[in-house]
């Protein structure tokens, strides 16, 4: 296939490209990362993710489950252009996995199924790269499958997805018939015939030119109306030059205003090559991101794409291996050479680099050096974990490390011989250091090791890891959910008073307290997290001074990590400081953040709390004979069903459902629709449960 004639060489850093992989599970990611690496010579065979051949499911668990599980980094190269490629997971468990890679990424490729469109996860990664603000661009796979429809795939993105969805192809037949696109921007038609790998192009077919030339007009007055340079050309000539809809497509999908839409068969290897070509022209390169921001000492600074600028780096990954421990990162600005000393920006701590590998998954290039725009794997830091900063000891910077979601689901572990108890402490550690989703603490009940997740899946994977990696027999306690306490009904002026005095300086603190119910957000209950509590302080006439009041704040944090009803986390209240009193000698800091823990805590003894259990939102996808029973399954396990539509030959449920009522779901789901059933689950945030609201006081 022919290249762009115009296309200017490109320079070092305009030349890379930094982009993810984003779907829901199944829909295509991995095959589409493995036509990616074939198509540009990466790798010399096809590799399936049937057969457990691909390049980026390299680990064993991956191939025998037929999902990605971590995100794998590849290397490729492709008219002149650098593509370092992240092949994320697409199941909710292992979101976290996305989020990590979302922080260090230019742009991405959002693949959705061309039968299903949207799916939940879909929405899930979706909105984690707006967060992040990383432009995409849409890939509509899986066109040969019976039910393909391009025109309801578009319409799912932009209803559920509220993007600019703008087309910029039509398929060449339907279903397992298609052979290939018309590229609406330059009136030319694509096919790939049976067993070839390139694209042969030609005029676009006589039946398709009348559809052809419509969609153009529909693509020319969306771009027009959403880019000011467009809208003059379309004013003045009533069309747009392939050039100009090429402009103004990159510029759309750099600022998010509008997604290209491309279309094709990953599976069949056909598609690829425009989608490559959409990737070089229409993603950002290094250099035309905004400069990475971090802060020193309190002050913001920027560091700019610039390989003479002072090093600077973001950790995403760290990966223990048979060779050594790797840690993955993404270079913001400077160069670091082989043997070169980077400074640990949180801890102060220096360490040098031994090697700097250009990643293939699981296999490895050595390098000499990286620069500003790379994503590397070094050899010899034995302290980074994902978040850390690096960056030159001469000038420091803390970069924004990635956010970390909160566990909801918990099993007790426990080495079936009591001699491995210190091999199993060993291998937890290592597993959290791996994968900050994991969380891994000692109940000081029954004193059994609880390790924590994000679900099901992920806890399994866990253990299976520790058992195959470590050689390690483990026993694994039934799981258990996260809960949540919150204010069904406040108090007001809670009085409480915090005295001292043992000799010298005492401690004094006067304070009272309101604490009432704080409102859901738009998403509904709220998911438990930092965000859902509030304070203010309406004290007046100075009688507590303001970094006393930073210090009753800092106290009512520290006292919502254990409530009164479970000793579950407080979530979902407002603490007003209403009044309190100081002492000229006795009072500090110390004594009012001391006096705001134990004030919260007694509050909220005499507050009405209510328990939050985690919910999902399930969609199942069942044959039409077997909507009834699934319906009545659902409803025996608490769940609300939202709604119910008919798809390529299948029902689709969704509901939310307590994720308490998911623990094996997925077997009984396959016995009651002979195995022909599948559900995805996501995370949706907190609702009560159904235990009786207590009123703590009157225990």
């Amino acid at each position: 296939m022919r290249t762009d004639q115009h296309r200017q060489p490109a320079t070092a850093m305009s030349g890379i490209r930094n982009l993810g992989i984003l779907a829901h599970v199944d829909a295509g990611k991995t095959t589409v990362t493995e036509r990616i690496l074939y198509t540009t010579g990466a790798v010399h065979k096809r590799g399936e993710v049937h057969d457990g051949t691909t390049v980026t499911d390299f680990d064993s668990q991956e191939r025998d489950r037929g999902i990605t599980i971590f995100a794998a980094a590849v290397s490729c190269s492709w008219d002149g252009h650098r593509i370092n490629l992240i092949d994320t997971p697409g199941h909710v468990d292992f979101s976290d996995e996305v989020e990590r890679s979302l922080r260090v990424l230019d742009g991405a490729v959002a693949v959705f199924d061309a039968v299903a469109g949207v799916e939940p996860q879909s929405e899930s990664v979706w909105r984690q790269a707006d967060r992040h603000g990383v432009p995409r661009i849409a890939f509509v796979n899986k066109l040969d499958r019976v039910g393909a429809d391009l025109d309801a795939a578009v319409a799912s993105i932009r209803e559920r997805l509220h993007a600019a969805p703008l087309v910029v192809q039509l398929p060449i037949g339907r279903e397992d018939g298609f052979t290939g696109v018309v590229d609406l921007l330059r009136m030319r038609s694509l096919t790939w015939a049976d067993g070839c790998d390139s694209a042969e192009e030609g005029p676009v077919p006589e039946d398709l030119g009348e559809e052809a030339q419509q969609r153009r007009r529909l693509l020319e007055e969306a771009v027009a109306e959403l880019h000011p340079v467009a809208l003059e050309e379309f004013c003045t000539r009533a069309t747009l030059s392939a050039r100009t809809l090429a402009g103004a497509l990159r510029d759309l999908t750099r600022t998010g205003e509008g997604v290209v839409v491309l279309c094709g068969s990953a599976y069949r290897n056909r598609g690829i090559e425009p989608l490559l070509e959409a990737v070089v022209d229409y993603l950002p390169s290094p250099s035309d991101v905004p400069a990475v921001r971090g802060t020193l000492d309190g002050a913001v600074q920027e560091r700019a794409a610039d390989a003479a600028a002072p090093f600077s780096a973001l950790v995403f990954k760290v990966n223990s291996t048979g060779t050594g421990r790797l840690t993955y990162l993404r270079v913001y600005s400077g160069t670091i050479e082989k043997g070169g000393v980077v400074l640990h920006a949180g801890t102060g701590r220096t360490e040098r680099i031994g090697r700097i590998l250009r990643v293939q998954a699981d296999r490895h290039a050595e390098v000499d050096r990286a620069v500003a725009g790379d994503i590397v794997a070094v050899v010899g830091l034995k302290t980074a974990c994902a978040g850390t900063t690096l960056c030159a000891p001469s000038a420091p910077l803390v970069l924004e490390p990635p956010m970390a979601a909160d566990p909801v689901v918990s099993a007790a572990v426990e080495a079936r011989r009591s001699t491995d108890s210190d091999r199993l402490a060993a291998a937890l550690a290592r597993l959290v250091e791996e994968d900050p989703s994991l969380a891994v603490r000692t109940d000081p009940e029954t004193g059994q090791t609880v390790l924590s997740g994000m679900g099901e899946l992920h806890l399994e994977v866990a253990v299976e890891k520790i058992r195959r990696a470590h050689g390690l027999e483990v026993n694994v306690g039934r799981p258990q959910v996260a809960y949540r306490e919150t204010v069904a009904r406040g108090v007001s002026g809670s009085v409480f008073r915090h005295v001292k005095q043992e000799g010298g300086a005492g401690q004094f603190a006067h304070v009272v307290l309101d604490v009432e119910p704080l409102e859901a957000g738009p998403d509904g209950v709220g998911d438990g997290g930092p965000e859902r509590f509030a304070f203010r302080s309406t004290v007046v006439g100075g009688r507590v001074p303001k970094e006393y009041v930073q210090a009753v704040e800092a106290g009512c944090r520290e006292a919502l990590t254990e409530g009164p009803l479970d000793g579950q986390p407080v979530t979902g209240l407002r603490v007003t400081l209403t009044d309190g009193a100081t002492h000229p000698k006795d009072s500090s800091e110390v004594a009012f953040r001391t006096a705001g823990r134990l004030a919260l805590r007694a509050a909220l003894q005499a507050c009405v709390m209510t328990l939050l259990e985690p919910v999902v939102e399930v969609t199942v996808t069942v044959p039409g004979d077997a909507v009834g029973a699934v319906l009545g399954d659902l409803a025996a396990r608490r769940g609300r069903v939202l709604g119910q539509a008919a798809r390529a030959g299948t029902a689709v449920v969704t509901a939310t459902v307590p994720l308490a009522e998911l623990f094996g779901y997925a077997t009984r789901l396959r016995s009651r629709t002979q195995g022909r059933g599948t559900f995805t689950a996501r995370p949706t945030g907190y609702a009560p449960a159904p235990r009786p609201v207590r009123d703590v006081a009157a225990r």
